[in-house]
């Protein structure tokens, strides 16, 4: 009996991969792909997925430029050639499972992921529902230990709602992975592609996402969000993917969290269990306290205590008059300008609960 197994014979309870991944075979990918948008949108796609080739084409000043990193490499198993071969065959995992000392697996596209971030509206969109037949036809069958899990574009709402009406009210997937943020271009012509912000779906979205978990409510899928940092200022380093990786899915999570709790979101739909993949939780313990002690210190009531309209500014004068050295109280003529620098008393009331 294996190690796993052995493990899994001890506990009083059913072991489930919340976080598993399938490598997808992207040939038939690619065929599901051609048949929905034609050959050119497949070619496109292969560009994307060869970015290991694409960037060692370029020199690191270019890479920079563009805002390219060092991106993933040798992440697949291949001394192992059995683990290979199970994590891009579905049926074969299945059959190893009690090996593995796993009772029911949920499973991650791999290859997929990449797709949620195409910047071409057509090819993205085909991209994501490629995969997601794909993975649909696949996992048929092995339904009472596997589930995949459908990839969800959010460049806007209207095609997160479309995607997951296919993959969950069509195709019958149980589970979805939304795009926890996307690249947006910063608006003026002839921006290069390293010149682009980030829209995690809060208060400055340029777009209202409450119909997508609206119809994940309605279709009682959990959103789920797997996405990187990567790329990301402190993780853009142009030699080491190491350097990159570290945190990345943890800062993603956080910042998409982070987003949503501002904006609301879990408190319009409280059925909603929001998941999010492959960081610890160690960013989720330090952003509950941050929004527990921003909300002690600055909610609205408590914000009163910095607003400068209440300074007693006679009172101030007199103990800078009695305690101020003397370069201090040479200027006291000037106090005034030492007073707005993080206390402007013209912030416009409507802005003040965040």
């Amino acid at each position: 009996m294996a190690c796993a197994a052995r493990i899994r014979a001890r506990l009083p309870h059913p072991v489930i991969d919340a976080d598993g991944h399938t490598i997808e075979f992207l040939p038939a990918v690619r065929d599901e792909l051609r048949s929905l948008a034609g050959g050119e949108a497949a070619e496109h796609l292969d560009r994307v997925l060869d970015f290991a080739r694409l960037s060692r084409a370029l020199t690191p000043d270019q890479r920079r430029t563009i805002g390219l990193p060092r991106l993933p490499w040798w992440g697949l198993p291949a001394r192992n050639t059995l683990d290979r071969a199970t994590a891009m065959l579905p049926r074969l995992l299945h059959e190893r499972l009690d090996e593995l000392g796993i009772d029911f697996a949920v499973l991650y596209p791999t290859y997929g992921l990449f797709s949620l971030a195409i910047p071409e509206d057509e090819v993205r969109q085909a991209a994501c529902r490629a995969f997601n037949r794909y993975l649909a036809g696949v996992f048929q069958g092995l339904g009472d230990r596997l589930t995949p899990v459908a990839l969800i574009p959010m460049h806007t709402p209207a095609e997160a709602v479309a995607e997951l009406d296919h993959a969950v009210g069509e195709l019958g997937l149980k589970a979805a992975v939304l795009a926890g943020h996307v690249h947006r271009p910063l608006p003026f012509e002839g921006a290069p592609r390293g010149a682009r912000w980030v829209d995690t779906f809060g208060p400055d979205s340029p777009y209202d996402y409450d119909p997508v978990w609206a119809r994940c409510r309605e279709l009682r899928v959990a959103p789920t969000f797997h996405s990187s940092s990567m790329s990301w200022h402190g993780r853009a380093s142009l030699t080491s993917y190491v350097a990159n990786h570290i945190g990345s899915f943890a800062a993603a999570g956080e910042a998409t969290c982070r987003a949503l709790f501002l904006a609301g979101v879990p408190r319009r739909f409280p059925e909603l269990r929001f998941a999010f993949l492959e960081g610890g939780v160690g960013w989720a313990c330090e952003l509950y306290a941050g929004i527990v002690g921003h909300w002690e210190k600055r909610n609205r009531e408590h914000l009163e205590h910095y607003n400068p309209a209440h300074l007693d500014r006679s009172l101030l004068a007199d103990l800078f008059r009695r305690h101020g050295a003397p370069a201090v109280t040479a200027r006291l003529d000037r106090l005034a300008e030492g007073l707005t620098c993080l206390s402007e008393p013209d912030e416009d009331p409507a802005t003040l609960d965040e």
